[in-house]
């Protein structure tokens, strides 16, 4: 059973170090649990898609939950999947500070990422707009 996981949660520590372990940790870890994703991060925020086997994505959002890098954490969307969407990424990343902000205005009010003010369903719409263009690097 595949499911995808879609949250948010505002970093505690915003420096490039602490945001490349988070990274690094998940690029270690992911593979072997068949965890596949991609990671959002601008002004401070993490918006993170997660899919693969439910017990699996369900333990790493406890642990995403519990991780004190984390605060403010926000489930966004859930969904049993046939497919993965991104499947190619054992955690891509896209730094919305690099982006065309017009990409992320298409989405929300303002050119910023909050997916705390738009529905699950949107944020998801923003990271497969993402994928679409190429916004996302970090792959393997």
């Amino acid at each position: 059973m595949l499911v995808r996981l879609l949250y948010c949660s505002r970093a505690v520590d915003t420096s490039a170090d602490a945001i490349e372990s988070i990274l690094s940790q998940s690029r270690h870890h992911n593979p072997v649990s068949g965890i596949t994703g991609i990671l959002c991060y601008g002004g401070g925020i993490f918006l993170q898609a997660i899919e693969g086997g439910r017990m699996q994505v369900s333990d790493l959002f406890g642990t995403i939950q519990k991780d004190a890098r984390h605060q403010d954490v926000a489930l966004l969307h859930y969904e049993e999947i046939f497919e993965r969407r991104f499947g190619g990424w054992s955690m891509g990343q896209v730094n919305m500070s690099k982006l065309n902000h017009s990409v992320v205005l298409k989405y929300s009010e303002k050119p910023e990422l909050d997916p705390y003010s738009v529905s699950g369903k949107v944020s998801l719409a923003l990271l497969e707009d993402l994928m679409a263009s190429a916004s996302i690097c970090g792959r393997g």
